[in-house]
């Protein structure tokens, strides 16, 4: 995983994007609209946290999320199980 931190683009960017070899994050994605001076342009574009991570990790990054949430799933089954139970 390389962190790139705050970047800015004139151009909206996607909240991911796949290419061949990485998936690219794009997070906190933030319209920003600086005024110019005499002396520099302004800006108008966005500014977000870029985050990009290999194929496989990324991959392993949702299966762990995805078990996590199964975990989270089975334990209110379980618990609306007791409180029928309880009700009935």
């Amino acid at each position: 995983m390389k962190q790139y931190g705050t970047v800015r683009s004139t151009k909206q960017p996607e909240p991911k994007v796949i290419d061949e070899f990485s998936v690219w994050v794009a997070e906190n994605i933030t319209p920003v609209s600086e005024p110019g001076t005499d002396e520099q342009p302004g800006f108008e574009g966005y500014e977000y946290t870029l985050t990009q991570y290999d194929k496989d990790e990324y991959i392993g990054m949702i299966d762990e999320k995805n078990a996590s949430l199964e975990a989270e799933v089975t334990s209110t089954q379980l618990a609306l199980c007791e409180v029928y139970e309880l009700l009935g």
